[in-house]
């Protein structure tokens, strides 16, 4: 847990429930969410919060961006709206038009961060989820340093993403029911009740037991059987055999954050003075309304 980012967070929750509790506008919310990012999260409000940014011909509330690239984009709903999953319908357009995997929908008080893929038309799936008023705020803290700047440099919410997706319940499941692993189970039982059971049986058994929802994203019961690898000697373009010792190790390469992180301290940026300022944003009136 990020002790930066716990203090700072404490700091900004009773102004944006007050937001809540007086039903601010859309704009007027935006103002809150974008001290978050900047005072809690350590973005450059000049050069990593884009308002209004576009994305072809486009428009999106935020876009977070680390060296010029955008990694989320952010959805604002007024204060007061509760969040639905059909507000992520515009947000999402947004995302594929950019190729862009992560999108925040949040009022402020409410923060839903979705993940978004792009294989077979758009998908995307809840990957973060907490409220301000409701949960502790040491689950706060934790679902929002994913959000900093420091972890999306680091790749840290990429990561955590892979992490969860290897354990979902497809993941478990496309690796549950295989041959290899309903053999080695079948041998346990035959063992243990000295019986022989079907793998098509055990493999039925085990989707039984599983909750309704797992069994939607494993889908139907299909036992999947073990391909062997075909050896092939690697050659040369002559057709000469290639010795195992000549074949170039592969290597990698990872990314560097360079840019510094910006946290805001100026007296001139404080929340207070968000609280009195009015409404500047002008083109959010003629954007979609709830």
């Amino acid at each position: 847990m990020s002790k930066e980012v716990q203090k700072a967070l404490r700091k900004l929750i009773p102004h944006l429930l007050k937001a809540q509790d007086e039903n601010l506008n859309e704009a007027d919310t935006l103002l809150r969410i974008i001290k978050v990012f900047e005072d809690v999260l350590g973005y450059d409000p000049l050069a990593e919060i884009s308002r209004e940014a576009q994305i072809k011909d486009k428009y999106v509330d935020l876009a977070i961006k680390i060296d010029g690239v955008t990694k989320v984009l952010v959805e604002a709903k007024s204060a007061a709206t509760q969040l639905r999953d059909r507000h992520m319908e515009q947000a999402q357009r947004y995302a594929a038009e950019g190729n862009i995997r992560w999108v925040l929908l949040t009022n402020g008080v409410t923060w839903n961060v979705y993940h978004l893929t792009f294989d077979e038309g758009i998908e995307y799936t809840k990957a973060l989820s907490f409220d301000f008023r409701v949960d502790a705020i040491e689950k706060c803290v934790e679902q929002l340093s994913l959000l900093e700047r420091r972890a999306i440099c680091r790749g840290v919410l990429d990561d955590y993403w892979t992490h969860r997706a290897a354990l979902s319940a497809a993941s478990i499941g496309r690796a549950l029911f295989t041959e290899d692993v309903l053999s080695r189970l079948r041998r346990e039982i035959r063992r243990n009740e000295d019986i022989l059971i079907d793998h098509e049986d055990l493999a039925t058994a085990l989707h039984d037991l599983l909750t309704s929802e797992a069994r939607e994203q494993i889908g139907p019961v299909k036992v999947r059987k073990k391909q062997k690898p075909r050896l092939r000697t690697p050659h040369s373009g002559d057709g000469t055999m290639i010795k195992s010792s000549s074949i170039p190790p592969a290597y990698t390469s990872t990314d560097k954050c360079v840019n510094a992180e910006h946290r805001s301290d100026s007296p001139a940026s404080t929340v207070a003075d968000i609280d009195a300022q009015p409404s500047t944003a002008h083109s959010t009136t003629s954007r979609q309304q709830d």
